[in-house]
């Protein structure tokens, strides 16, 4: 793996997943009651620290990165600003109009650059480690009621597994190890999971006389399932049918948002959460295009 190719493996997987790590720990911290201020505040801390490293790696990042969809969509700062005003939260909404405002400069990737990127590497692969140990010991607390959250169980192992993710792609990329060709069948396998879950999650959260978007959202969940079952050991037919089912998807979660952000709908999906979930079926289909 030469310099460059490094380095723009580096800024794309932190520029998509250190928002999405972010936003997990916000979610976390917004689902505690006030009894548990100590696990809110150390869900803060990590919000903050994987804010840190964004503000790092956006120094290295070109304007090409900063655009893609996945990075923030056209209604990220808006989803954002809600949330402040909705649920007080304190969202540096600055980082967001950085992404969307800045035209990027000229980097000669060198070997100082290398080291750099390097350290932020190693720097975040620790604060993963971390963060996955932290939902670990809340789930298993949640798990055996000794503490309450609003947040399900099975999302709080869906972002635990979304963590695990990140940490694995880091490491590679680290090491200068290219994905194989076995672990494509595990990478669509896992994204088609998480878009499962999204569908239940949303269906979950619409409210219950939201009955047409709901039979939708069941209806995608059973269809992911239906191609992990169907096509584990083809790439070519599993890569075929997830894209189009996730192209379908990703038109139903961009309503959605747009119907929420707008109080179109009623749930209690929160704005932003719309919005994360559009940004990873963005990335999903990145993914899939690519392959």
């Amino acid at each position: 793996m030469n310099y460059n190719m490094f380095i723009d493996l580096s800024l794309q997987t932190h520029l998509f997943f250190d928002r999405i790590m972010k936003e997990h720990a916000l979610f976390l911290e917004i689902a505690f009651p006030e009894k548990y201020r100590e696990l809110k505040l150390t869900s803060g801390k990590f919000e903050e620290a994987f804010e840190r490293v964004l503000t790092r790696i956006l120094a290295f990042s070109n304007n090409n990165f900063r655009q893609l969809d996945y990075v923030v969509t056209k209604n990220t700062l808006k989803a954002e600003t809600m949330m402040n005003r909705l649920l007080g939260t304190n969202i540096n909404t600055d980082i967001t109009k950085e992404e969307i405002n800045n035209q990027g400069v000229n980097i000669v990737f060198d070997k100082r650059i290398v080291d750099e990127i390097n350290n932020i590497n190693n720097d975040t692969l620790k604060l993963i480690e971390n963060f996955i140990n932290f939902q670990n010991d809340i789930l298993n607390k949640v798990l055996t009621c000794e503490i309450y959250t609003s947040n399900y169980p099975l999302l709080i192992k869906h972002i635990i597994e979304e963590a695990k993710m990140y940490h694995n792609l880091l490491n590679k990329i680290n090491k200068g190890q290219f994905i194989l060709k076995e672990e494509l069948y595990n990478q669509e396998l896992f994204w088609n999971n998480i878009m499962k879950e999204h569908a239940e999650f949303i269906r979950g959260l619409l409210d219950p006389s939201e009955k047409e978007l709901i039979l939708t959202a069941d209806k995608f969940a059973e269809e992911y399932q239906m191609i992990n079952k169907q096509y584990p050991n083809n790439l070519i037919y599993l890569t075929n049918a997830s894209l189009k089912e996730t192209i379908n998807f990703k038109d139903f979660k961009t309503k959605g948002e747009e119907g929420i952000l707008n109080c179109k709908i009623k749930s209690i999906i929160t704005p932003l959460m719309a919005d994360h979930v559009l940004r990873e079926a963005n990335y999903y289909l990145s993914i899939l295009r690519m392959f």
